[in-house]
């Protein structure tokens, strides 16, 4: 392979070093989205620009975290072409289920489109969250997403840094790095750490009340 044709690498991180692959887009303004009301019943569906534009309108939407076999978790930086929350640290993988598609095979799907890898994630808990976004004192738009949250165990191969198994779309993902528990902990606690305020929840939901629940799935993987 040329120097011309290979692929580029993300900027090197304390941890990680992960190969970029195709700027290929997968996400769009106007897939349709599932709205949903406090029970999580479907009561419609709509463009994904328009659930969230202002204030937001409830939706459904999932997130992975992915753990390595030291228990460390795979954190991602958003892209900065994200309209909502660029370049913000974030859980290893997050977005929606679309109009006829159900949450374990958007959970598949999304883990293929924006790190190239596959494996089978296992369902948590869910939770209903609003959090608005803003820039330069004005409001750019809102996640308010009834969220299901799913974790996962990466095999040996796919975990180490200099292995083809994580290749990074780079119209979702900046950067990946990983935390430790302690760190993470520590990340979560601080309200002025560069973490997106849904994976801040999360976590501390997974490590107050959770986490044995987490252990067996690790466990077993």
């Amino acid at each position: 392979m040329s120097a011309t044709s290979a692929k580029p690498m993300l900027p090197k991180s304390d941890t990680l070093t992960i190969a970029t692959g195709e700027p290929t887009r997968v996400s769009f303004d106007d897939e349709p989205l599932i709205l949903v009301d406090d029970q999580d019943e479907v009561i419609g569906y709509l463009p994904k620009a328009e659930c969230h534009q202002g204030d937001g309108i409830l939706h459904r939407a999932f997130s992975v975290f992915l753990f390595d076999s030291r228990n460390r978790v795979l954190l991602q930086k958003r892209s900065d072409s994200k309209p909502l929350w660029p370049l913000i640290w974030s859980n290893s993988c997050c977005s929606h289920p679309r109009r006829g598609e159900t949450l374990e095979s958007a959970v598949s799907r999304r883990l293929r489109e924006e790190l190239g890898i596959s494996c089978e994630a296992e369902f948590l808990y869910k939770f209903q969250y609003h959090a608005r976004f803003e820039a330069d004192g004005e409001l750019v738009g809102s996640e308010r997403e009834l969220c299901a949250v799913f974790a996962a165990r990466l095999s040996p191969e796919t975990e180490q840094a200099d292995s083809k198994g994580i290749v990074v779309n780079p119209t979702e993902v900046a950067d990946l790095s990983w935390a430790t528990l302690e760190e993470l902990d520590a990340r979560a606690a601080d309200l002025a750490s560069n973490l997106s305020p849904w994976s801040r929840m999360e976590w501390k939901r997974l490590r107050s009340d959770l986490w044995p629940q987490l252990e067996q799935i690790l466990t077993a993987s």
